[in-house]
């Protein structure tokens, strides 16, 4: 009774923070700047309560209706947002370039202060580092950054590194977006480091895995569901109060400046979307670590000592699951549990 107590309380929580609290703050907002001047408008006259209790009961339900259809939203408001979805053609491939060429600089900056430090403290550079210091230090695009960057105290620089993993490792899988990048890297990290879909594999995964460490996977991503309810909310709102100037004798000034308030405060939401997913792709990351050998032994398969054989394993699994099958598939019989009686016991290659 106590871990369904948990679980339920645990649920809860990511719903409540996630995306009933930035909900209710966004009313809240609303119901301060721009419903006193729509309260008095004909359709909303009838429902607006008549005493503060009931304000304060209509501001509750309101939070949490809303709340829950946001919830329930989250797939393809976040899809807008990392460029999957309601994106033209042009838009998408013009905003992976851009991000390809963004992802390129960083690694390069971060390239010539490597190199550099190794020059000033280490041996001779081999040729080939050599060739590489002289072309970065030669290279136009870093040259307004290299000073900067010299300038820079060693946890600024890490810094530098953490915007560089906020990028899938693959350049095939950038995204047009901040947001879509960082969220790309962690739905990349278990195929990329072990051929482990986790997309196709994330309730296998998630259901095998230690406790604790589901539990994370599943809290890490509720920062990151606040401020994106917040995000659409404030656009919502701007909407909201700049349609209000049509009421009769509206504050101009009060709802102007609503609405200018929010916008400039959508790109601060979304900075701090994308640095929350930092701990949701560090919960990912233990996620696919920690849960690999439960998730192989409750598939019916023995985890290699070998990380070529593993990727190998994982890669024929991810594909039995995504595809239909194929005689190929039958390679996994090299990986499958022996079975009690078998006359040939099976088991992962050894050679």
């Amino acid at each position: 009774m106590g871990d369904i107590a948990k679980s339920v309380l645990g649920g809860a929580w990511t719903l409540i923070v996630g995306w009933i609290l930035p909900t209710g703050l966004n009313l809240a907002v609303c119901f301060l700047t721009v419903a006193p001047t729509l309260r008095h408008t004909a359709p909303v006259a009838h429902l607006w309560p008549r005493t503060g209790a009931g304000t304060t009961l209509l501001l509750l339900c309101a939070s949490l209706l809303l709340g829950l259809v946001l919830s329930a939203l989250q797939t393809p408001l976040y899809r807008i947002l990392e460029g999957y979805s309601l994106w033209p053609s042009w838009a998408y491939e013009r905003g992976c370039v851009r991000q390809r060429a963004a992802k390129q600089r960083l690694a390069d900056r971060i390239a010539l202060l490597r190199l550099e430090r190794r020059a000033r403290t280490a041996a001779p550079l081999a040729a080939a580092d050599t060739e590489s210091l002289a072309r970065l230090r030669a290279d136009p695009r870093l040259a307004a950054t290299a000073g900067r960057d010299r300038r820079r105290t060693a946890a600024q620089r890490a810094l530098l590194g953490e915007r560089l993993s906020r990028y899938p490792a693959d350049d095939d899988q950038i995204a047009p977006t901040l947001l879509g990048n960082a969220i790309r890297r962690l739905e990349e990290y278990g195929y990329d480091r072990f051929r482990l879909d986790t997309q196709v594999l994330w309730n296998e995964l998630t259901g095998t895995a230690p406790e604790q460490i589901r539990r994370q996977a599943e809290l890490s991503r509720t920062n990151a569901d606040f401020f994106v309810a917040l995000l659409y909310g404030h656009a919502a709102l701007a909407a909201v109060a700049l349609a209000a100037l049509a009421a009769p004798d509206p504050p101009v000034a009060v709802l102007l400046g609503t609405a200018a308030a929010l916008v400039l405060l959508l790109p601060v939401w979304y900075r701090c979307a994308v640095n929350a997913t930092d701990e949701w792709a560090a919960a990912v990351r233990a996620l696919v670590n920690t849960g690999r050998k439960p998730l192989a032994e409750a598939l019916g398969v023995v985890l290699p000592h070998r990380l070529a054989d593993e990727r190998r394993m994982w890669r024929l699994l991810s594909t039995l699951h995504r595809r239909p099958y194929h005689e190929r598939a039958a390679a996994l019989d090299a990986y499958r549990v022996t079975l009690p009686g078998t006359d040939q016991p099976n088991g992962p290659p050894t050679g």
